[in-house]
């Protein structure tokens, strides 16, 4: 089991010295024992005070966090298991609506067992409370970053937690929406871990404590200050084309040289185009697709820039989840998107079809077609049907020379025209796949050099 900070250490642990200043509590009469009359209740509260100096479960603050000023949220288990109350739901949405008041990014350190029994129905209506102030904070375009420590469990981690736009976990936490007590006697204890989170597509990045602070502060300075009503971001810059330069003779050269297996892949694109980047894994609803999709929040030149990037895999239904939620969270805080366009196109065996693959397309596609933020798209790889047009962006698309753009594959193209294979390479010319066809036939905007001022080039001559 990690250790167990106390919400004051936790706050220590994350801000930066001398920095920390406590908000004051709203005043509430309570009757005796609470709502319910628990006999004893109060003192149980008196009995929590003592030995952990609070006077409630939660401590709410003002902080820099790595020179970012944030509104902090930290729970002290020590207080009743650091159960969610009344008076604590008068913490929280007074801490939420001054992050909204002063523009500030909210930073919740949960460590809580769920809702306070004591309370009964009153405390768990709590949630409904903090679901409100994240949804209007949501709204406002302010960033949610959580931390889980241990335990997260119940209403804390189904609302505070799981309910953020970036959820980070310290090492070993228990996390999970049944606390060990409630859980069914023969439920596999792994499953209710930091580490089966983030495997599960629940939590973006499993954060030592030491390395916290940094952590904390890196996303804090990528994501706060962009909020909802500012005035539209410009596009992200197009990369530099990392591969060969030289333009494809034929169509099925054009394949060969996407599918090269030495060819710049995403990784060293990311690598090339940002001065710092954070990956956010994970699609929230139980899976996660690292290999096949890169998501996350960059720095470039000083300006923020979110990513989804395909690897070269058959892109898998988690993938494009993950790629949609990263849009969606873009485009509410105001920052510009780039997408690299890498796969043979979307997975197609059983298992994906059974994960709802053709939903998860069509959630990209939309979330495309609906974002605010500009989108910029540059094929670097084979860019395969439905599953790599869905990253495109309409209008902003751009090719590396060493890339390819097509309806199908030329081999299904030809097996589903009953062509031979010997076919299969003139079929490849006649879809015209190479980058200077798809300029010509407006499907992109121009192919990206790397000697060309920004690395940019137009529409070729005809041949």
């Amino acid at each position: 089991m990690p250790e167990r900070l106390t919400a004051r250490e936790t706050v220590a642990l994350t801000a930066d010295p001398d920095s920390f200043r406590e908000l004051a509590a709203p005043p509430r009469e309570s009757p005796q024992d609470g709502p319910l009359g628990w006999e004893g209740y109060d003192a149980s509260r008196a009995r929590a005070a003592a030995r952990t100096g609070e006077r409630e479960s939660v401590v709410c603050g003002t902080a820099r966090v790595a020179g970012t000023r944030a509104v902090l949220i930290a729970f002290e288990f020590g207080f009743l298991g650091g159960s969610l109350g009344e008076r604590t739901g008068d913490r929280l949405e007074a801490a939420y609506t001054h992050a909204r008041a002063h523009r500030l990014p909210v930073v919740p350190l949960i460590a809580t067992g769920g809702s306070r029994m004591q309370e009964g129905m009153v405390a768990l209506t709590q949630l409904q409370r903090v679901a409100r102030q994240s949804a209007l904070t949501r709204a406002a375009g302010l960033p949610q970053i959580a931390v889980l420590r241990d335990p997260t469990t119940g209403g804390g981690w189904a609302t505070l937690g799981a309910g953020a736009d970036v959820v980070l976990a310290l090492p070993g936490a228990q996390v999970g929406f049944a606390g060990s007590r409630v859980r069914p006697p023969d439920a596999d204890p792994s499953a209710y871990t930091a580490e089966s989170q983030l495997a599960a597509g629940s939590a973006d990045a499993i954060v030592a404590p030491a390395e916290l602070k940094g952590v904390l502060g890196r996303w804090l300075r990528l994501l706060a200050g962009r909020g909802a009503g500012a005035t539209p971001p410009e596009p992200a810059p197009v990369p530099d084309a990392l591969g060969p330069g030289g333009p494809a003779a034929t169509g099925w050269e054009a394949v060969e040289r996407a599918r090269a297996a030495g060819r710049p892949r995403a990784r060293a694109y990311l690598d090339a185009y940002f001065d710092d980047r954070l990956p956010i894994s994970g699609d929230r609803c139980g899976g996660a697709d690292p290999g096949g999709m890169l998501c996350g929040f960059g720095e470039r030149d000083g300006r923020t820039v979110a990513y989804a990037a395909q690897t070269g895999t058959a892109t898998r239904p988690a993938g494009y989840r993950t790629a949609a939620r990263l849009i969606r969270l873009a485009d509410r805080l105001g920052v510009p998107v780039l997408t690299l366009v890498d796969t043979p196109g979307a997975a197609n065996d059983a298992e994906a079809e059974r994960q709802g693959v053709g939903a998860a397309v069509a959630e990209v596609f939309g979330a495309v077609a609906a974002a605010r933020v500009p989108i910029t798209t540059l094929v670097i790889g084979e860019g395969g049907s439905g599953g790599a047009l869905a990253l495109a962006a309409p209008g902003n698309t751009w090719a590396t020379p060493d890339s390819y753009f097509s309806v199908i594959a030329p081999e299904l193209a030809a097996a589903i025209l009953k062509r031979p294979p010997e076919r299969v390479r003139s079929t490849a010319d006649q879809l015209r796949v190479r980058p200077r066809d798809l300029v010509e036939l407006g499907v992109v905007r121009g192919i990206v050099g790397t000697s060309a001022p920004g690395g940019v080039t137009g529409p070729p001559p005809p041949e």
